[in-house]
């Protein structure tokens, strides 16, 4: 290991009060997507601290920032995404319990993701500083992920433009770089409009908004036998009338269309506006469509996904106190052993179902999971990627076996277990990121790599030009 990547892996160490404090604190106010303003300034204000010049309110999207230290090439960038999810707070305790009724919690993790590319980039450039290194490091405040929103409005825009690679942390249950693609996904919302009248004293004068929406899920349930096995098409009622005396006037619902890859969302998407039109037809409605985002399959690098785990080797994987083990261990009795085992069957990690009585998996494995084509989850990782070799790994800051979006995750998230994920994966971010900086060989194999994958293919945007980030979308 050279003498940058010790200095900046011994930075970490020595700074860890300082990222211990940003991941708790980004964890406590856990701000939904494109309202992370306290998050981002947070952020944005250490970097600047630690003499990064730093443009805020980037693309539109007051949380976002772009943070930037050294100059000329290469140019290597960290992602911080800074959201968390509505309904998700939990106490950091190992049995449910909110810190407030309804309120949001980082059951995705993002507190660490932020904390990692803030630790990453500090220690980077603190080697570079100390060893002149050339070249320049970015750090990008990224919004509302869990919408598919920050990135993809960024890489419009052109924030990421001249990266010639990019890393990003996802805390998860396991230490390694999953090499499978994800969907691409629209997400749009309907706007149903009809008359109002008294359900019990005049239907016949009624036109119900409700009745189209219901109808538009009927025909988008019987879709799903006639669309390929990977899609994923879900939905919720934003708004479905008040009283049921009154016939409701006004209803909306909230899709999500995902499928492996952008040319079968753009197919499926089309079918879904169809069959809006015809629950207009049905119910005797209007409606109106409002397109808020769209992102393509997400696309891995070997090379990058190969320096990300040799360097997790040579950091080594933290280790647990038996306070932990047994936090870990009470946490693990809310989850029904038949829901892990079948979370485990699905997970393509080599030798998954040796975790079954495993609570915190410490081992770091070699990068897997490129044989999954789609299916699952999407990412605005995935539009940062079509534009340069990109790569997004994990460490272990969940126990074995709890599912995504879950209280389980926001407890973890709060407890010492997640501080150590978000640790080791700033040492790891700031090694990778110096690799990238030093090895020019390491830069090549990853550019060759990206345009193998990119054979064939050119982005496209999947946002009209003139379409505005929608800071409204969780009201």
């Amino acid at each position: 290991m050279s003498t940058a990547k010790e200095m900046a892996i011994g930075w970490v160490s020595e700074q860890a009060e300082l990222l211990r404090r940003v991941h708790l604190q980004v964890w406590d106010w856990a701000e939904v997507g494109l309202k992370e303003l306290k998050t981002g300034k947070l952020l944005a204000d250490i970097l600047e601290e630690h003499g990064f010049s730093v443009e805020r309110g980037v693309a539109g999207m007051p949380s976002a920032f772009v943070a930037t230290y050294g100059s000329g090439a290469p140019v290597i960038g960290m992602m911080a995404e800074l959201d968390a999810l509505p309904g998700l707070s939990q106490e950091a305790l190992p049995y449910r319990q909110p810190r407030e009724e309804n309120g949001a919690g980082h059951g995705c993790g993002h507190c660490g993701y932020a904390t990692a590319a803030l630790g990453g980039a500090l220690a980077a450039r603190a080697a570079m500083e100390q060893f002149g290194l050339p070249g320049t490091i970015k750090c990008f405040g990224c919004p509302a992920e869990e919408t598919l929103v920050g990135k993809v409005f960024m890489v419009r825009d052109g924030v990421f433009g001249g990266v010639d690679a990019c890393l990003g942390h996802h805390p998860g249950q396991a230490n390694s770089a999953m090499m499978g693609s994800g969907n691409a996904m629209n997400s749009v919302k309907f706007e149903f409009y009809g008359k109002a009248s008294h359900a019990g004293g005049s239907p016949e004068q009624g036109i119900s908004a409700l009745d189209a929406v219901e109808l538009m899920n009927v025909g988008v349930n019987y879709m799903r036998e006639h669309v390929v096995q990977e899609t994923r098409m879900h939905y919720v009622i934003e708004d479905g009338g008040h009283e049921p005396n009154v016939v409701p006037a006004y209803a909306r619902s909230w899709y999500y269309v995902r499928a492996p890859t952008r040319d079968l969302v753009d197919k499926y998407y089309e079918w879904v506006l169809r069959i809006a039109e015809g629950a207009d037809l049905m119910a005797g409605t209007t409606h109106k469509v409002r397109f808020l985002t769209g992102v393509h399959n997400g696309l891995p690098n070997r090379p990058l996904a190969e320096a990300i785990v040799a360097n997790m080797r040579a950091i080594g994987a933290p280790s647990y106190t038996d306070d932990e083990l047994a936090f870990a261990a009470e946490l693990a009795t809310s989850i029904p052993r038949e829901q892990k085992l079948t979370g485990l069957r699905r997970s393509l990690l080599p030798d998954a179902m040796a975790l079954a009585d495993v609570d915190i998996d410490t081992r770091i494995y070699d990068p897997y999971g490129e044989e999954r084509k789609g299916g699952g989850g999407s990412s605005d990782v995935a539009d940062v990627a079509w534009n340069t070799p990109t790569m997004q790994f994990s460490t272990a800051a969940f126990i074995v076996g709890a599912p995504g979006h879950s209280w389980q995750n926001t407890a973890s998230s709060g407890s010492s277990i997640g501080v150590k994920s978000s640790l080791f994966a700033s040492q790891v971010m700031a090694a990778t990121v110096l690799d990238l900086l030093t090895e020019p060989e390491l830069l090549a194999a990853a550019r060759q790599d990206w345009q193998a994958r990119m054979q064939g293919l050119t982005y496209k945007c999947p946002l009209p030009p003139d379409l505005e980030p929608p800071l409204d979308q969780l009201d």
